[in-house]
């Protein structure tokens, strides 16, 4: 069964699609759009997205169901670096948690992250509320005087031991008091496609958490502990032949900035 449709009477004949097909998949024969079954379609969507005319549809992406882009709607070059530049990681949280609404609007953005060869293999844990992270925040300590007690080198790397000392005395520089913890992980059969695809779709939820007027941080002493220790995979409940790719922080930010702070000059080689 073919995976496209033309409709030639409002198909142009531009070619667009068939520029823009990464596979190559698609040829103009007879002055009409054929598929050439010399490579796998990924699914990207690429072909229906670029036609003028919405002529083209793919089997599993009719032009219907694709969202028109509203031009009006895309930010100028200066409010995009603007945005950017003035993104914060937060560390401070409000007590009130994020509505379900938001995580889920969150999570429904990060999903339009790229991914190699469209495979999109990221999948989401999100876990709410204060006590149940905090729980969590114990068996990362527990693997870090773990990890510590077999390769000491990993302390003045780390700095775990202080970390875990901190965690003792009631100050938390893991999950920060933060109310929600979302972990990105992959199935491990997509090795660096689901680890990449992972930091990218994080990052796009970092950046639509900044819109909404949420803060974010990345966990990274999270991350690690849940790689590396099972209990905390288990407490998880992350799927069997699963991998962790990266851990965040979430929250309503307790504090608001009023400036873009310093950072270094970019090191560049060009070649």
């Amino acid at each position: 069964m073919n995976l496209i449709e033309v409709n030639v009477g409002t198909c142009n004949r531009c070619g667009l699609c068939i520029q823009v097909c990464p596979a190559q998949r698609l040829a103009l024969e007879r002055n009409t759009v054929r598929e050439t079954p010399s490579r796998e379609c990924i699914v990207c969507g690429h072909c229906v997205a670029v036609c003028p005319s919405g002529a083209f549809s793919h089997r599993l992406m009719s032009t219907e169901q694709c969202i028109e882009i509203d031009r009006a709607l895309l930010p100028p070059p200066r409010a995009v670096e603007h945005f950017l530049k003035a993104r914060r990681s937060s560390r401070v949280f409000k007590d009130e948690m994020l509505d379900k609404g938001i995580l889920e609007k969150l999570v429904d953005i990060a999903r339009y992250a790229p991914s190699g060869h469209n495979v999109q293999p990221v999948c989401w844990i999100i876990v709410s509320g204060r006590e149940k992270i905090k729980v969590l925040g114990g068996l990362v300590v527990e693997w870090m005087r773990s990890a510590v007690r077999e390769n000491p080198a990993l302390d003045g790397m780390m700095k775990l031991s202080a970390v875990a000392d901190s965690w003792a005395v009631g100050v938390d520089v893991i999950t920060r008091g933060a109310p929600h913890i979302v972990v990105a992980h992959a199935p491990r059969l997509y090795g660096p496609l689901g680890y990449e695809g992972c930091l990218i779709a994080l990052s796009y939820l970092e950046l639509a958490a900044h819109s909404l007027g949420a803060g974010a941080c990345w966990a990274g002493y999270f991350e690690m502990a849940a790689v590396n220790y099972p209990p905390l995979r288990q407490a998880l409940n992350l799927p069997e032949g699963n991998r962790p790719y990266g851990a965040m922080i979430l929250g309503w930010p307790r504090y608001e900035y009023s400036r873009i702070p310093l950072r270094k000059e970019p090191d560049v080689q060009w070649v």
